[in-house]
């Protein structure tokens, strides 16, 4: 049997398979708004044979978007708009639906990458971003506005709130965004945070606020529903965030319940050097797996489906996430189940594409005419 195609609970939710995509930003939302384009694709990866969909970084207030397209659920025309997408969604796929909930600090304001993907300045329609320290991500650019209490009480509230959002449009699942140089890493990371009261300085102030907005999320979101958190595992930067630290917020998380950490690095620093390969993150997950008892997530250049299960069947990981490789091949779950002998559900529609050595791929089927 395959151990990728073999179920696993996450509290109250039972996967059918170990396969996730992974939130992806698509840069196409009108001031934090689903469109058109969100229903498209999110209907279409669905189908893909992934056990969850997770949606992309779903920011919890408009300064906190990385870019003016970005995803957000800080008002009721956003949640309105995701759930005339989530409807549709029930009706065809029993995937389960994750969210990512993000905020960018001082990554935020910036240009979609097709447009450059640089900071926006505020003359040019940009805004004044926010972070721990008032210290720019690149060299020359304008810097972010250090929070203060109320700052960081606002962004607490914001997270809590799109958590009941998420909750009363049904989603499964939530994944919190502590990776990628985004603001829960940016306090993480030394890099990025130079603090000097109680939310900066030690591996535990740095881990301070990160792990309040989990507590806090945890608190509203029903016990029954997972939450996980993506992080990055290291800035691959000297004297920056690193593994050993990684491990030891992870033990945090762990002791307070968490779900999965779902563990990839880098984007603090553009100083980064990323040794980039086939599953080139995987030995994160692994080590994070092995030295917490977390269940955990990897990421990161992993597309062939034999690779897919070497990961999950040797134990370096509990689950695997593809992102590009879903773009490329939105039926990836279907191909890998056929490659490995596992089964997948599809919509009736689809019935009959599947291959006439591969009859079991769908389940029982039964096709008939006259």
């Amino acid at each position: 049997m395959s151990a990728l195609f073999s179920p696993i609970k996450l509290r109250g939710l039972t996967l059918k398979n170990r396969v996730v995509v992974s939130p992806m930003c698509q840069y196409s939302a009108d001031d934090g708004v689903a469109t058109d384009w969100h229903f498209t694709h999110i209907n279409n990866l669905s189908l893909s044979g992934a056990s969850m969909f997770c949606i992309e970084a779903t920011h919890v207030e408009a300064i906190g978007r990385i870019t003016p397209g970005c995803l957000g659920l800080y008002s009721d025309a956003c949640e309105a708009a995701l759930k005339q997408i989530l409807t549709s969604v029930r009706k065809h796929s029993s995937t389960a639906i994750g969210m990512q909930l993000a905020h960018a600090g001082r990554k935020a304001s910036s240009a979609r990458p097709w447009d450059g993907g640089q900071l926006i300045p505020i003359s040019e329609g940009g805004w004044q971003t926010v972070a721990p320290s008032a210290v720019p991500h690149k060299e020359g650019e304008a810097a972010p506005l250090a929070l203060d209490s109320a700052g960081l009480k606002r962004i607490r509230d914001a997270f809590v709130d799109c958590a009941r959002r998420a909750d009363r449009l049904g989603i499964d699942a939530i994944e919190l965004h502590g990776a990628h140089g985004y603001l829960m890493h940016q306090f993480l990371s030394p890099i990025s945070n130079r603090r000097t009261d109680e939310y900066g300085g030690s591996l535990e102030n740095r881990m301070r606020f990160p792990l309040e907005i989990y507590d806090a999320v945890r608190a509203v979101f029903p016990h029954d529903k997972p939450i996980g958190m993506r992080v990055s595992s290291t800035d691959w930067v000297e004297g920056g965030w690193d593994l050993a630290q990684t491990i030891e917020f992870a033990k945090a998380l762990k002791a307070r319940g968490i779900d999965w950490i779902d563990a990839s690095s880098g984007g603090v620093s553009p100083l980064q050097k990323i040794p980039l390969g086939p599953g080139y993150q995987v030995p994160f997950a692994e080590a994070i797996r092995h030295e917490t008892g977390a269940t955990t997530i990897a990421v990161g250049l992993i597309s062939e489906a034999k690779h897919a299960e070497e990961i999950v069947a040797s134990g370096k990981a509990d689950m695997v996430a593809l992102a590009r490789g879903m773009l490329y091949d939105p039926r990836w779950g279907w191909h890998a189940a056929a490659e490995l002998g596992g089964e997948v559900e599809a919509p009736p529609q689809y019935w009959r594409s599947q291959p006439s050595t591969q009859k079991a791929l769908f389940g029982k089927t039964t096709f008939g005419a006259r």
